[in-house]
């Protein structure tokens, strides 16, 4: 699997299930789950030296170090992370703009 491949079935997955957690509607460790699953499908891709990233694979990956470095009562109750969290997934899902801050690098 291409990177590309990659992130346009993952970010489709990580917007869901990151909507379902700040609605409280999926548990933290369901949430927790996916992440390390995610990573461990990552180490299927083949990844060239070069390879650029693409807005979205950018906005994954800062999504996904988000939600692995914050605590569960952070990402709930931080407004700014609700916020940052909220602009990530609308980015994904095709409906906002690329984050201002965004630094999402490959693992």
């Amino acid at each position: 699997m291409k990177v590309s491949q990659f992130i346009e079935l993952k970010r489709r997955q990580i917007s869901f299930y990151v909507t379902a957690f700040t609605h409280q509607t999926l548990p933290y460790s369901e949430l927790h789950l996916f992440l390390w699953d995610t990573l461990e499908e990552w180490q299927q891709v083949k990844v060239t030296q070069n390879e650029p990233y693409s807005k979205y694979e950018r906005v994954f990956w800062h999504l996904m170090h988000l939600l692995s470095y914050w605590s569960e009562k952070q990402l709930l109750k931080d407004q700014y992370l609700r916020d940052e969290l909220t602009l990530c997934v609308e980015f994904l899902d095709g409906e906002g703009c690329f984050p201002v801050d965004c630094v999402g690098i490959r693992p």
